[in-house]
């Protein structure tokens, strides 16, 4: 498998006896609620959910521990933007493991991460900008939520119902996805944060700006992402995200965008905000930045971090990979790959020729086919059909997501370099799945 643009081949049942093997073991170590999560979908659909273990990925192609091979319609969960394992990925990883694996973070850096922080500074809609270096796209809207605290000296915060930011205490907080998430948490999570509805074909634009909270002398930030992906890849009317900046202008908050999933090219743009008309405030980046190594940032113009100051002890805010050598090098050459081969511009080109085909099929039992560049979602008519639908599309050797609170949601974020031939191969099983049923 040396391009990653092949069809599926599911030559055994998924899983078989080896990846049956590995999924007891797995059954033995995690946490069970996982385990508990798979059972409870059985329930619902009554098939297996039971998880293929990957073994090998390239490209679109991902291989099984039983050697089924499938086209990866994920891009592992929004990461592989530039396909898995890209071969310029892989060597700059190569290249920096024989060199330096570790710096000592944000005391003795290395070089490779000012060379990442001058990149990402350099592709920022300020003049002036400054980033923070992290993990994940929780760590980096952790770094942005704090950020808002120090430049506004207010801890409240706006969210949106469907919101989806992380599932660490601070975005866990201004997560609206699911209240069952917050929960068992709640105690310990921050309680000044309120949830305004979020616009669509049932809630126009001025409606949910009218569910904005009236005082505002305790909230510092509205954090929203340009689209709910989640949440059901859910895209909020034309001029929304501009009504947002105005408001925070107004009433001195930050306006922080999570481009964690729809940044760096997925949906047409380096920032779907900025390609819509708005300059945030403050902009969190994850998921695809590096290729597939866990490397997120949280980046903001200069008066903005200036806030931080220049503390004359600890550093307070800060934690030992974040930066790290491998990560940096793999996000710097898939900044190269995606700015020399115009990637954003084919995602968006290539998005728009994949929804119009899906459209044109007149899918039973999907309602609306909603998309922004290599980012869409299919609507369906019944609640947890998407459960049933993405188990028998892994049968046929395609991996996508249910999304939605209800489940009801195909979402597709394939790999910009998802050949067109696979895209075809999914149409038509998809197609057959939904007469099917």
């Amino acid at each position: 498998m040396e391009r990653g643009d092949a069809l599926p081949a599911v030559l055994s049942p998924i899983p078989a006896a080896t990846g049956k093997a590995w999924v007891e073991r797995l059954a033995a170590s995690e946490c069970p609620a996982l385990t508990t999560r798979r059972r409870r979908r059985e329930e619902q659909t009554g098939a297996s959910h039971d998880p293929i273990v990957w073994v090998d990925a390239q490209g679109a192609n991902v291989i099984d521990a039983d050697g089924n091979r499938y086209v990866d319609l994920t891009s592992g969960f929004g990461v592989a933007f530039v396909g898995h394992g890209h071969p310029e990925v892989v060597a700059a990883v190569k290249r920096q493991a024989d060199r330096l694996l570790h710096a000592l973070g944000d005391l003795h850096p290395s070089d490779v991460k000012i060379e990442l922080l001058e990149r990402l500074c350099a592709l920022a809609p300020w003049p002036q900008a400054r980033a923070m270096l992290s993990l994940s796209g929780a760590d980096a809207v952790t770094a942005a939520l704090k950020t808002a605290v120090m430049a506004t000296g207010k801890t409240g915060v706006v969210a949106f119902e469907g919101s989806y930011h992380g599932l660490t205490y601070g975005p866990l907080a201004v997560s609206g996805y699911a209240d069952r998430f917050r929960e068992p948490f709640r105690a310990q999570l921050q309680s000044d944060v309120h949830f305004a509805a979020w616009p669509g074909r049932e809630v126009s634009v001025d409606a949910a700006l009218g569910t904005l909270p009236q005082d505002w002398s305790g909230i510092g930030a509205v954090i929203v992402e340009p689209i709910q992906g989640r949440a059901g890849v859910r895209v909020p009317p034309s001029g929304f995200l501009e009504a947002l900046k105005r408001t925070c202008e107004k009433n001195e908050a930050l306006l922080i965008v999570d481009e964690i999933f729809t940044g760096v090219g997925r949906c047409g743009a380096w920032w779907r905000s900025v390609d819509e008309g708005t300059t945030p405030d403050v902009i969190c980046v994850g998921k695809a930045l590096a290729g597939g190594l866990p490397v997120s940032a949280c980046i903001a113009s200069e008066d903005v971090m200036r806030a931080w100051g220049a503390p004359d002890r600890e550093a307070i805010h800060t934690g030992t990979f974040y930066g790290d050598p491998l990560g940096s090098a793999a996000a710097l050459a898939t900044i190269d790959l995606i700015e020399r081969e115009q990637l954003a511009r084919k995602a968006a080109e290539r998005g728009d020729r994949f929804a119009a085909a899906l459209r044109a099929e007149g899918l039973s039992g999907v309602s609306e086919v909603r998309h922004a560049g290599m980012l869409l979602g299919l609507q369906l008519e019944a609640p947890s059909q998407a459960l049933t639908v993405t188990r028998a599309l892994l049968e046929r050797g395609y991996l996508v997501l249910p999304a939605g609170t209800k489940a009801d949601v195909l979402q597709l974020a394939p790999p910009v370099t998802v050949s067109e031939t696979q895209l075809e191969g999914f149409v038509a099983s998809l197609r057959d799945v939904l007469e099917r049923l």
